[in-house]
């Protein structure tokens, strides 16, 4: 069973069409018994930082987050709260991943980063399988994650930032698949059958 992580998140329900047209094994549930439950788990994101992780807290899904050893995916803001920190708000995150997530910064462009955006690859990852290198999948966010050891591909605002990252059977993708067409689906697919 796949369980879509329900902090009152809009992209919770989006992401559940999608999922829908690969398995019907999934619950959307703010639930711990849920969560632990789970053979994979997919952390949506949209919103601050800061109101995410008040969420979280809420609803005492922290803890379960951070030790859970099961497959789980970040996705579009949810990449950026499994780092330590970020610079939106000010605020501790849930520390799956090492980094800070910062802002986009360029008084020439605009600091939002929305649409369709070419990803290249840096690594192997079984998330990618299938899907071509310099595919084009679909951001929007203002902050991002800087290039580490755990890149696996990257996209370019300004600035070249981690796409996606991945450690141990935990991934992370900035951008949002079920709003990138086949491509993301495929990705979706592939998170699924790890």
């Amino acid at each position: 069973m796949i369980t879509i992580i329900d902090y009152e998140d809009s992209n919770s329900i989006e992401l559940g069409e999608c999922i829908k047209q690969l398995t019907d094994d999934f619950v959307i549930s703010k639930s711990e018994i849920d969560i632990c439950r789970a053979n994979k788990i997919i952390f949506p994101g949209s919103g601050t930082a800061q109101h995410a992780m008040k969420r979280i807290h809420i609803l005492n899904l922290f803890s379960v987050i951070r030790i859970i050893r099961k497959p789980i995916l970040g996705i579009g803001l949810g990449m950026q709260l499994m780092a330590d920190y970020s610079l939106e708000g000010n605020i501790s995150c849930l520390g799956i991943f090492s980094g800070t997530s910062q802002k986009f910064n360029n008084e020439k462009m605009d600091t939002v980063n929305e649409g369709m955006q070419v990803v290249l690859f840096q690594k192997e990852s079984k998330l990618f399988a299938g899907i071509e290198n310099k595919e084009k999948f679909f951001f929007h966010h203002t902050y991002y994650l800087p290039l580490s050891e755990l890149t696996t591909s990257t996209s370019k605002h300004n600035v070249i930032f981690s796409a996606s990252i991945e450690k141990n059977g935990s991934f992370g993708v900035q951008f949002h698949p079920e709003k990138s067409g086949d491509a993301g689906l495929k990705l979706l697919d592939n998170f699924i059958k790890i």
